[in-house]
């Protein structure tokens, strides 16, 4: 079959084999998103899609075929919902982080500021050589990024594991968080529920809610992270720290 075909051409085939990918579950989306996920497509970071491999509050995650500009075989495609009233509740990550200014009200202008502070903040984590996903880029309420799994297949909630070593996986979330907040940076939901396992290795996960050590709540963000993860562990293993220690090993 040929390759090449004529320029006049090509948008109609591209967007009705987008819109025959998009099929999925509910629906296809809508043409906003639609357009956005297209032009990953066109550059290159995107062939196909798959299937949900994960289902949020504010947004769903797909698994993707990466396409020829991309040096993976698969990514995630994080997929913000644009008609989610929940973001309104979340302008408390954004307001007060000196990273950002003024945003509309309107329920667009949020997702999509949304979105590119999570792509921000991955940068960041990825810079801190924190395990996190790496970001590949966004479009509008569209998140393309690394898939932390094996061969196609999706990592697994920290929840939903038991851990053979979790003396050492709490070390190294800890030493993540203290790596982000040298760097700036504090996650602001970190739970059990926000870290994958790649086999031994934790990975966290969702930053679009986290702020800049300037936003006027990120020591109190900072000190309720501790607390989650420390009450996990020792409610599940047993392992006891005291949080002020564990907090002020991170912010000194």
């Amino acid at each position: 079959m040929a390759r090449k075909r004529s320029r006049e051409k090509e948008p109609s085939r591209e967007d009705y084999m987008l819109r025959e990918q998009l099929k999925i579950e509910e629906g296809i989306f809508d043409n906003r998103t639609m357009l956005r996920i297209g032009k990953l497509f066109t550059k290159g970071l995107v062939s196909s899609m798959e299937f949900i491999i994960a289902r949020g509050k504010e947004a769903d995650v797909y698994l993707a075929d990466g396409g020829d500009k991309l040096d993976k075989e698969f990514l995630a495609l994080k997929i913000f919902r644009m008609e989610n009233a929940r973001f309104q509740n979340r302008m408390k990550y954004i307001r007060g982080d000196p990273r950002f200014g003024k945003i509309k009200r309107n329920i667009y202008a949020i997702v999509n500021e949304w979105c590119k502070k999570e792509y921000g903040n991955l940068l960041v984590a990825e810079a801190a050589e924190v395990h996190a996903p790496r970001p590949y880029a966004f479009s509008g309420n569209v998140l393309a990024m690394e898939l932390i799994g094996k061969e196609g297949k999706p990592a697994k909630v920290m929840r939903n594991e038991t851990l053979d070593d979790p003396a050492g996986v709490l070390d190294t979330i800890l030493e993540d968080t203290r790596k982000l907040y040298q760097n700036e940076l504090v996650h602001a939901d970190l739970s059990e529920y926000n870290i994958l396992m790649l086999g031994k290795v934790p990975y966290m996960i969702d930053f679009g809610q986290a702020v800049h050590i300037k936003h006027p709540s990120s020591m109190n963000f900072l000190r309720r992270d501790v607390e989650n993860i420390l009450f996990y562990f020792s409610k599940k293993y047993g392992i006891e720290k005291d949080v002020e220690t564990v907090f002020n090993e991170i912010v000194e």
